[in-house]
């Protein structure tokens, strides 16, 4: 966040790159996520973000396949292949992937930057089978302060509990990153928007934060995802997208980050200074 007396920062050019993943096709996942970041970067994105779990796929079928598939935050191949990127394009980076931790594993996030490796975020709140693989985050809601400004992180379902972005927002995230897969929701009606991007703009406007969310697209192994992707503005107004639901596709916004300190909805009103912790914690 800027501070009074400081020089105001560029504006800053935001890319959520929507591609369709192959299941347990790591290498190929990895080769054409780059290819795409480089073109975001040629466009003269520097904070760009991939889905979740974009080096492996989604619907894994086995312990065993999943625990092949997933990799040390720091120092495994993906990590160290998009790291170079990042460092020699000098982009951030925000790409879901499985992370294995001993004997552990977790649907993760990694941060690179220029300077390469930043940190990892663990997803909290698990979706329906992934409950059968990997264990709930164990690292709360961090957020990197970078040189391109303050970034929380959070990963598909975490985006349907207020608490997550309340908690990001209290830490001073200017913008939350979301690496996602979204399925269609139960009693979906057919052509409906999804119900990911109702939650994800009510967050950013209740918060004043910007939310970057990269979906991806395609059926694997019989299910279906939204894409959708979007990226949204402090006063929760959509600034880009929402992106097809069957194609891939790279969101580009240019974004003033510094609107995210301003909180105030009008001379009375701040969504946080109004906040009655005294009635509700």
């Amino acid at each position: 966040m800027i501070q009074a007396n400081e020089p105001a920062r560029p504006p800053l050019q935001v890319s959520c790159i929507q591609f369709e993943p192959r299941m347990g096709a790591v290498a190929d996942n990895v080769a054409r996520a780059s290819e795409l970041i480089r073109a975001a970067a040629a466009s003269g994105s520097r904070l760009i973000v991939l889905p979740e779990l974009a080096n492996t796929g989604y619907v894994f079928e086995s312990m065993e396949e999943a625990t092949a598939l997933a990799e040390p935050a720091k120092g495994g191949p993906t990590a160290l292949a998009w790291g170079a990127l990042a460092e020699e394009l000098g982009v951030h980076l925000v790409a879901g992937f499985a992370e294995r931790d001993g004997d552990a594993l977790y649907n993760s996030a990694m941060i690179l930057g220029p300077e390469g490796f930043i940190g990892v975020y663990r997803k909290s709140h698990l979706w329906y089978r992934e409950n059968i693989f990997f264990q709930k985050g164990d690292l709360g809601f961090p957020v990197f302060d970078t040189a391109i400004g303050t970034i929380g992180v959070a990963i598909c379902y975490d985006g349907w509990f207020p608490e997550t972005f309340r908690q990001l927002a209290l830490a001073g995230a200017e913008i939350v990153c979301i690496p996602t897969n979204w399925v269609p929701m139960p009693s979906q009606p057919e052509g409906e928007a999804a119900m990911a991007n109702t939650l994800h703009r009510a967050a950013a406007h209740s918060n004043g934060i910007f939310i970057a969310c990269a979906d991806r697209v395609g059926v694997e192994r019989g299910q279906p995802f939204e894409g959708q992707s979007l990226i949204i503005g402090p006063k929760g107004w959509t600034i880009a997208g929402p992106a097809s639901r069957d194609r891939p596709e790279t969101l580009t916004a240019i974004i003033d980050l510094d609107e995210a300190s301003v909180k105030d909805l009008n001379e009375f009103n701040s969504v946080l200074r109004d906040r009655r912790s005294d009635v509700y914690g």
